[in-house]
């Protein structure tokens, strides 16, 4: 083998090997490739070359986002008005590390990750992260044994297929579709001290990518076009409600399952004919999840009350009808294992995964305002925001 250089990944040059590379490696999207996008604000890519072949590329970029929190009082002696504000940290995020197949077990994969690293804490960075499958061992292997990243946290991938039927909004339940900036004052106020919050909410919500965020209140408190506002609404809420955003992900890049049986695929297609057929018999269909599909991702899934679960399921049944209208196959969700709100979020057990697995590394001196000591110690929160932006 060559010499291996790695160097910053030139768009003109390398865009054609780079998705090659992406095609090889069977955890790569179909159709769009994310790589180039830019919604992360400014990620960059470098690639591992030898000679003039690429032979691996890692993205990675870096965030504000919420750590920990703490009290904040309205005076020295002031406990009674004492509230929790959020805690910031600035994190990196490794977005995707691909190597050639037949180039593996070479040191190309930590020489990559090294270099990133290298960026990151030139950039101010005091954390990195990334997620993999939990059984995915060679990558588990080379952060945790080679690169001294810690298993941080273990959320929960839900997915729910997308039917050719119309789900059922109970009419107890009216849903409020959002401005972007009244979504980012309720989330700024209810939910900024969610682990991972990302202090750019503002960015993500005003995306071309976020179809919405939608509010679930009981009927008889407002009607969409009696919506009175966030202030109005956070000082009389009623006594549940809940609210999610929708991310396009269908307009990123499109997935595909292979390796099905032909008999798997044949009661697919039987059943989704059988739906579009009876629709009033609501079946629950196999989407064909055996050719490119996109799907939508449900992110900032946040609700107070009682009955929040209610207004949780109502919203999901929204989300799955836009869904079908944009032509999406699956609904999406990534949630903390601890999360109250999961059990209120129908899905399908033989699509979802009960754990997705982060690993954080701490790269330096913890600066955030108010620290927290070594965020990687810490235990796990009750929930956790996951940017839809590093889907």
């Amino acid at each position: 083998m060559g010499e291996v250089v790695v160097r910053e990944f030139e768009p003109n040059k390398d865009r054609e090997k780079v998705e090659a590379v992406e095609r090889i490696c069977e955890v790569g999207p179909r159709g769009k490739i994310s790589l180039f996008t830019d919604m992360l604000g400014d990620p960059i890519c470098r690639v591992a070359e030898i000679g003039e072949e690429i032979v691996g590329m890692i993205r990675g970029c870096i965030k504000t986002v919420t750590c920990g929190k703490r009290l904040s009082r309205n005076g020295k002696h002031n406990k009674t008005n004492a509230k929790e504000v959020p805690v910031y940290t600035r994190v990196a995020y490794i977005l995707g590390l691909r190597v050639s197949p037949d180039q593996r077990r070479m040191g190309i994969g930590l020489k990559l990750v090294k270099r990133m690293e290298a960026w990151f804490r030139e950039n101010g960075a005091e954390y990195s992260y990334m997620a993999t499958e939990n059984d995915n061992l060679a990558s588990v292997k080379l952060f945790t044994d080679k690169c001294g990243y810690s298993k941080f946290r273990t959320p929960s991938v839900l997915v729910n297929p997308v039917f050719a039927h119309r789900e059922r909004v109970s009419s107890k339940v009216t849903i409020i579709p959002l401005s972007p900036s009244h979504a980012e004052i309720l989330y700024r106020r209810r939910f900024s001290t969610t682990e991972f919050f990302p202090r750019d909410i503002d960015s993500v919500l005003n995306n071309k990518l976020t179809l919405g965020t939608f509010l679930a209140v009981p009927s008889g408190f407002c009607r969409a076009e009696t919506w009175p506002g966030p202030d109005l609404f956070l000082s009389d809420p009623p006594h549940s409600w809940a609210l999610v955003s929708v991310w396009n992900s269908k307009e990123v890049f499109t997935l595909e399952v292979q390796g099905a049986s032909r008999v798997k695929r044949t009661l697919a297609k039987t059943s989704r004919v059988v739906d579009r057929a009876l629709p009033w018999l609501r079946l629950p269909s196999f989407p064909d999840l055996f050719s490119p599909f996109g799907f939508h991702f449900m992110y900032g899934l946040g609700g107070e009350g009682p009955e929040a679960l209610k207004m949780v399921k109502a919203l999901c049944g929204f989300v799955h009808n836009l869904a079908m209208e944009k032509g999406c196959r699956v609904v999406v969700t990534e949630v903390s294992p601890n999360e109250p709100l999961r059990f209120g979020i129908p899905h399908w057990k033989m699509l979802s995964w009960d754990e997705d697995l982060w690993c954080m590394k701490r790269l330096g001196e913890d600066y955030s305002d108010g620290s927290v000591g070594d965020w990687t110690k810490s235990q796990p929160a009750m929930s956790i925001f996951v940017d839809p932006r590093e889907v």
